[in-house]
Protein backbone atom coordinates (compact mmCIF):
# COMPACT_ATOMS: atom_id res chain seq x y z
CA UNK A 1 0.00 0.00 0.00
CA UNK A 2 1.29 3.39 -0.99
CA UNK A 3 -0.98 5.43 1.28
CA UNK A 4 -1.40 5.44 5.01
CA UNK A 5 -4.12 8.04 7.03
CA UNK A 6 -3.82 8.90 10.22
CA UNK A 7 -6.27 11.54 11.96
CA UNK A 8 -6.75 13.44 8.55
CA UNK A 9 -3.13 13.42 7.53
CA UNK A 10 -2.58 11.10 4.44
CA UNK A 11 0.85 9.72 4.56
CA UNK A 12 2.09 8.18 0.87
CA UNK A 13 5.06 5.93 0.06
CA UNK A 14 7.37 7.87 -2.29
CA UNK A 15 9.78 5.29 -2.98
CA UNK A 16 11.25 1.58 -2.49
CA UNK A 17 13.23 3.09 0.70
CA UNK A 18 10.04 3.62 2.08
CA UNK A 19 10.24 7.75 2.32
CA UNK A 20 7.17 9.14 2.82
CA UNK A 21 5.66 12.50 2.48
CA UNK A 22 2.25 13.90 4.43
CA UNK A 23 -0.39 15.70 3.45
CA UNK A 24 -3.89 17.15 5.31
CA UNK A 25 -6.16 15.10 3.62
CA UNK A 26 -8.22 18.46 2.69
CA UNK A 27 -4.92 19.31 0.32
CA UNK A 28 -5.19 16.48 -1.75
CA UNK A 29 -6.92 15.76 -5.17
CA UNK A 30 -7.44 12.79 -6.51
CA UNK A 31 -7.65 12.36 -10.44
CA UNK A 32 -8.09 10.09 -13.06
CA UNK A 33 -5.81 8.85 -15.48
CA UNK A 34 -7.92 7.61 -18.48
CA UNK A 35 -4.92 5.74 -20.61
CA UNK A 36 -4.53 3.25 -17.39
CA UNK A 37 -8.45 3.62 -15.90
CA UNK A 38 -6.65 4.40 -12.47
CA UNK A 39 -7.05 6.72 -10.36
CA UNK A 40 -3.79 9.36 -8.75
CA UNK A 41 -2.92 12.08 -7.07
CA UNK A 42 -0.18 14.00 -7.86
CA UNK A 43 2.70 14.96 -4.98
CA UNK A 44 6.26 16.33 -4.83
CA UNK A 45 6.36 16.36 -9.36
CA UNK A 46 5.22 12.73 -9.67
CA UNK A 47 1.84 10.74 -9.73
CA UNK A 48 1.39 8.21 -6.96
CA UNK A 49 -1.01 5.84 -8.30
CA UNK A 50 -3.96 4.44 -5.46
CA UNK A 51 -6.46 2.06 -5.35
CA UNK A 52 -10.03 2.84 -5.72
CA UNK A 53 -10.45 1.87 -1.70
CA UNK A 54 -7.93 4.34 -1.41
CA UNK A 55 -8.94 6.94 -3.57
CA UNK A 56 -12.53 6.53 -1.16
CA UNK A 57 -10.56 6.65 2.22
CA UNK A 58 -9.27 9.79 0.81
CA UNK A 59 -12.20 11.08 0.29
CA UNK A 60 -13.86 9.55 3.80
CA UNK A 61 -10.67 12.06 5.38
CA UNK A 62 -11.51 14.78 3.29
CA UNK A 63 -9.68 14.76 0.32
CA UNK A 64 -11.16 16.57 -3.16
CA UNK A 65 -12.62 13.55 -5.28
CA UNK A 66 -11.74 15.06 -9.25
CA UNK A 67 -12.17 11.40 -10.32
CA UNK A 68 -14.24 10.87 -13.44
CA UNK A 69 -15.91 7.12 -14.35
CA UNK A 70 -14.30 5.31 -17.41
CA UNK A 71 -16.67 4.19 -19.62
CA UNK A 72 -15.19 0.74 -21.85
CA UNK A 73 -15.29 1.12 -25.19
CA UNK A 74 -14.60 -2.70 -26.48
CA UNK A 75 -17.25 -5.09 -25.81
CA UNK A 76 -16.37 -7.28 -23.30
CA UNK A 77 -14.16 -5.29 -21.13
CA UNK A 78 -13.75 -5.43 -17.17
CA UNK A 79 -14.68 -1.61 -17.11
Amino acid sequence: MTLRIENQMCYFKLDEDGQEQSLPATRVKIVTDNDKSMSFVELAGQRIYITEVEADALTVAGATDGRNHVKAEEPGSLI
